[in-house]
């Protein structure tokens, strides 16, 4: 019996290996991953859906982060970004320094944590409840081809010479008061052991000093009343976060600021309220368009690229520039 299975085995591999090198090569092209990413019009996530509040207050209308929509570079997407309109061919190295379409989602996933604590805290921070942060967590995310460290990706940085250091602005205009070529010693945590590192301070081409590495911040905190955002593992990025902090504070209020409307808007945001520039707001202004939202939010830098979309393909939509959450929310409360 195993030998006539084997003979039969034999014989169609005789008979049909030129197909089945054919089938291999050709789903290798299909799949192989060519250095480029696909950004396409994405669409909106209503957050009714993603934040959990404890006795939080009804809306009327409905508050959503929009989204761009990313694929890698494989040939039928790639093919596919010649002929649809929208569908735009980046070079990876123009998005990460890694050479890894992986690296850019898991960045990504990085700063959404961010980017949700940032929403929690700054929505507690304008509304009547109170929020006590317990710890900031400064892990380093990316470190520059003119960096002479022994820093790794995923250090938390607890001092920088015996200094604490909250945040990366602190942690620039700290390095600004020393000397250029001068070793700075650094303590981290990884993996729960602790390290002693080194920098060598540089000067950028913009004048300033540095020692090439960037982190994100996370806290641990407590608040007043149970809150927490859940997402996808297939999403990433803090562009969400603005609109995260809308939405918490929203259900946090006994005021009802959506009135009915459908809106949508795009940002990262600061733990304390500061709206900040983020990438891609044309595939987003055109999603939440599609998505027949009334209102779209963005920050002021990203204005004027949003406005030329929206007159170039007449939508019909409000475009508002914001520049804080306080902004937002006024805006909304006398809509």
């Amino acid at each position: 019996m195993i030998n006539k299975l084997y003979e039969n085995m034999k014989n169609f591999l005789k008979e049909n290996y030129r197909f089945l090198i054919f089938l291999c090569c050709l789903i290798l092209v299909l799949t192989y991953e060519f250095p480029y990413i696909i950004y396409r019009t994405g669409g909106t996530i209503p957050l009714s859906e993603r934040v959990e509040i404890e006795k939080e207050y009804e809306e009327e209308g409905t508050l959503s982060m929009s989204y761009v929509t990313a694929s890698k570079g494989t040939l039928p997407f790639i093919l596919m970004s010649f002929v649809l309109p929208d569908w735009d061919l980046v070079p990876l190295e123009d998005v990460t320094d890694s050479g890894s379409y992986d690296n850019v989602i898991e960045v990504g996933r990085e700063y959404m944590d961010e980017g949700i604590d940032n929403a929690i805290i700054s929505a507690f921070r304008l509304s009547n409840y109170k929020i006590d942060i317990t710890k900031s967590i400064n892990k380093v995310i990316y470190l520059s081809e003119e960096a002479q460290t022994n820093l790794k990706i995923g250090d938390e940085i607890v001092k920088v010479n015996d200094k604490e250091i909250n945040d990366i602005t602190e942690l620039q205009e700290y390095i600004n008061t020393l000397e250029e070529g001068k070793n700075v010693k650094i303590q981290v945590l990884n993996d729960g052991k602790e390290y002693t590192r080194e920098a060598k301070i540089y000067q950028a081409e913009d004048g300033s000093l540095k020692i090439g590495v960037a982190f994100h911040t996370t806290y641990e905190y407590k608040t007043e009343i149970p809150v927490s955002v859940k997402m996808k593992d297939s999403e990433a990025g803090s562009s969400g976060s603005f609109m995260m902090s809308l939405a918490i504070y929203n259900a946090l209020t006994e005021e009802d600021i959506t009135k009915g409307l459908n809106i949508v808007g795009t940002g990262s945001i600061t733990s304390d309220g500061v709206i900040e520039e983020i990438g891609g707001v044309k595939y987003k202004i055109l999603g939440a368009s599609k998505k027949g939202a009334d209102i779209f939010f963005c920050p002021d830098e990203n204005y004027e690229e949003a406005k030329k979309i929206k007159d170039e393909r007449n939508l019909k939509i409000e475009l508002v520039k914001v520049h804080t959450l306080e902004e937002a929310i006024n805006y909304l409360k006398n809509k």
